[in-house]
């Protein structure tokens, strides 16, 4: 048979599935591919400073464990992931407050996947999930390729709102809530005790799970740690701790922890064991070596004093740098810093003069999961010293003014 024959009898390839079609991708890197160029401050990426990344100690755990067990490490591994590692974040989590075995622990690629374990463990097409509004965007990813329904929760300058919960939760019957309770994303916000003694009872009695995403409260500059809500009094039992070092030791070894009651890690197993079998084996057994070798919280103290520098540089120049009429937070820790322009302004229309001007922020109208807020930006104070972000915050003035003469 001949090709254009072949051309027209062919029949089309089935369509995607709805949920991928629906689900679209992640403004935030379609930002980042736009101001790749070197000569660009971006506000936009949560990318944790390279320059602070411990490479020596890092590859001196590579090394170590190639030396020593260079067949284990290399080898196929439990789904579980490393004993050595889960011991040693089940000690960190114990000593943070949380009673914590290695047994309780499954590892990750990264937070985000043990995340999405959640997702496929817990959720049916159509169930109901709860997010703060406005949201981390790859969970709102997620759970759109869940097939689940999301039902945003109003926020306010001290995060979500408890009260707002508790009607919701009893009007949508949801499967599950997701929180990022400590220096959330985008928001920098922090629960108060208060409030998440609050969220914990509103989950024991409206019965849905908690996801607790914490890949930030390691990274406080100031103020009392918080407890985990997983700690408070209703939630013991139904909530889902997610960690991440991708923010304490470096993005790239993609290296999380799903801390969850056993029925539910069992669940989350048998789920990674169908999306990857197992997170890296070499990766694992360098990041406990590193554990057990280097001083990481000596190393999270440098890290803490960088990142108060920088948060102090942006904070204090913003009040030059934005219209007047603007609002922003200065949260005690995290990556992010939170702004909302006048009313009449678009974030979102503005970014192409800023990155004309070399320099990005992030529009905060794609976090929403309800009515977006046009005038909110999402800042990120981590990735550039804080000489540079002062001559972002100048070219960013630029940008607005330009704007608004154009307009």
């Amino acid at each position: 048979m001949s090709d254009a024959i072949l051309a027209d009898t062919a029949t089309p390839v089935p369509e995607l599935a709805a949920r991928a079609a629906r689900t679209g991708s992640s403004p935030v890197r379609d930002i980042l591919a736009l101001t790749a160029r070197p000569e660009v401050i971006s506000f936009a990426g949560g990318l944790p400073a390279p320059e602070l990344f411990d490479a020596e100690g890092i590859a001196a755990a590579f090394r170590q464990v190639l030396s020593e067990a260079p067949r284990r490490a290399l080898q196929y591994s439990t789904s579980e992931g490393d004993p050595a590692l889960r011991a040693a974040v089940a000690a960190r989590t114990t000593a943070r407050g949380l009673p914590t075995d290695a047994d309780d622990l499954l590892v990750t690629t990264g937070s985000q996947q043990g995340l999405s374990l959640l997702a496929t463990a817990l959720l049916e097409p159509g169930d109901v999930v709860l997010v703060e509004d406005p949201c981390y965007l790859a969970a709102l990813q997620i759970f759109s390729l869940a097939g689940a329904r999301v039902v945003p929760v109003p926020t306010d300058d001290e995060g979500l709102d408890p009260a707002a919960l508790d009607e919701i939760a009893a009007r949508e019957n949801p499967k599950l809530l997701y929180v990022i309770p400590t220096f959330q994303n985008p928001t920098g916000r922090t629960l108060s005790a208060e409030r998440r003694a609050a969220v914990a009872q509103v989950a024991a009695r409206r019965g849905l799970w908690i996801a607790e995403d914490d890949p930030y409260s390691e990274l406080r500059f100031e103020g009392e740690p918080q407890r985990w809500v997983a700690s408070f009094p209703g939630a013991e039992d139904r909530t889902a701790l997610l960690g991440s070092f991708s923010k304490v030791m470096a993005p790239g070894l993609r290296l999380g922890s799903l801390r969850a009651p056993a029925a539910l890690r069992r669940a989350c197993i048998t789920a990674k064991q169908a999306a990857d079998l197992h997170t890296s084996t070499i990766d694992q057994a360098a990041a406990a070596r590193y554990l057990a070798d280097a001083d990481l919280d000596a190393h999270l103290e440098r890290i803490r004093g960088a990142y108060r520098e920088r948060r102090n540089a942006l904070v204090d120049g913003l009040p030059e740098a934005l219209p007047e009429g603007s609002r922003w937070n200065r949260p005690a820790g995290g990556m992010f810093v939170w702004a909302t322009l006048p009313a009449g302004y678009d974030a979102t229309a503005l970014l192409p003069e800023a990155v004309r001007q070399d320099v990005a922020y992030v529009p905060g109208a794609p976090f929403f999961a309800g009515a977006p807020d046009p005038t909110a930006v999402r800042l990120s104070f981590v990735t550039h010293a804080p000489d540079e972000i002062r001559t972002g915050l100048v070219r960013l003035r630029a940008a607005l003014e330009g704007a608004q003469r154009a307009g």
